[in-house]
């Protein structure tokens, strides 16, 4: 059986789905490993890295050639008619924005698997892109901001004087937001954080930030462990909170999402007009439709002297450490589709996670 992978579009997404390590691992279950010539030559990753691993001029042969292919984002609808019967293709399928091209593989016959759909159990941790993805992307956000970010960080004692630490909020503490804590509480910062979620305060204070929550508020968690979107009285106290919670912050880092909707307005302008000229809100659902007002994708745009960043692709940013742990983890998806005594990739419906993550229609 042949693994595939062709080039994704980089100046889109940096990333890879196949490294030197787990094509050395796919070959070790038995498999074959087909690459598109030059795979991962931006990354500085030359083909000779690949061992025993055979390349393409030509993606369309390979995709042809392939019966699982592993991206990191869903092909072009152009690529479809390559693509044989009872074939796999893997990765960050997006399915509400790529409705058509993964119904018209589905109508061919092909198995479509999004990773992003997941479930939360123990046996898929290993397989978990939104997780080992979402934790760069806290740290990152943390590094941008302070870059923006023209004075210093922790506190210092100096014979000229003491620097007053920055104070940092993070809203929404999952794992971006956690991971945006413990950097900052690294670098010397003041954190304060807040979630929907009365399960995340224990979390927050673990790594050293002060928990703030809307007094009497009913946990809005999912049974999944996501939050989910919060009632008109709650959002009133939760902007009051914030008002006061924002002019007191040197940075703001927003990581608040809801799955399968638009991103929550949470920053609004009037905030934003009390905070102080200089500071900085980073904006990691700005291509969801943004946590902040004014955040914009791919731009950072300055009211009254506060930055507000909007980057939709941050993992293009460290793209080797994700493209690391991305692939880690299209190596433990396939090896749980692969039957060594069969020698062929098993679509298990009695499997949860075949089940959750197998794309049969989008409606």
């Amino acid at each position: 059986m042949i693994v595939g992978s062709v080039k994704e579009d980089t100046s889109i997404d940096k990333r890879i789905s196949i490294t030197p390590d787990t094509a050395k691992n796919l070959i070790g279950l038995g498999l074959k490993v087909y690459l598109e010539k030059k795979y991962a030559e931006h990354l500085g990753i030359p083909d000779e890295n690949y061992k025993n691993v055979k390349f393409f001029d030509n993606p369309n042969e390979l995709i042809k050639s392939s019966n699982l292919l592993a991206q990191v984002n869903c092909l072009s609808k152009n690529s479809i008619e390559n693509f044989k019967e009872d074939s796999i293709i893997i990765g960050i399928l997006n399915p509400h924005k790529n409705k058509e091209t993964l119904n018209n593989l589905v109508e061919k016959k092909v198995n479509p698997f999004s990773l992003e759909l997941l479930p939360r159990i123990t046996r898929a941790q290993s397989m978990d892109v939104l997780s080992s993805q979402a934790n760069l992307s806290g740290y990152r956000a943390v590094i941008e901001s302070i870059y923006e970010f023209e004075k210093a960080i922790p506190m210092m004692m100096t014979a000229a004087g003491t620097v007053s630490a920055a104070k940092v909020l993070v809203i929404g503490a999952g794992v971006a937001g956690l991971q945006a804590i413990a950097t900052a509480k690294r670098l010397g910062a003041i954190v304060s954080a807040t979630d929907v979620r009365a399960t995340s305060k224990e979390q927050v204070e673990s790594l050293g930030g002060k928990f703030l929550t809307v007094e009497g508020s009913e946990n809005l968690e999912t049974k999944e462990g996501y939050a989910k979107e919060a009632g008109e009285d709650f959002k009133k106290k939760q902007a009051q909170m914030l008002e006061k919670a924002a002019s007191n912050n040197d940075i703001i880092i927003c990581t608040a999402l809801i799955p399968g909707k638009p991103a929550p307005r949470i920053i609004s302008e009037k905030m934003i007009d009390s905070m102080k000229q200089g500071s900085v809100i980073f904006d990691l659902a700005v291509a969801q439709g943004g946590n902040a007002a004014y955040s914009e994708v791919d731009k950072i745009v300055v009211k009254k002297g506060v930055k507000i960043i909007g980057i939709s692709n941050i993992m293009n940013k460290l793209p080797v450490t994700a493209s690391s742990l991305y692939a880690k983890n299209i190596f433990s998806f396939i090896r749980n589709l692969y039957s060594k005594e069969k020698k062929q990739f098993f679509v298990n419906m009695e499997d949860e996670i075949i089940k959750k993550t197998l794309i049969k229609a989008v409606n």
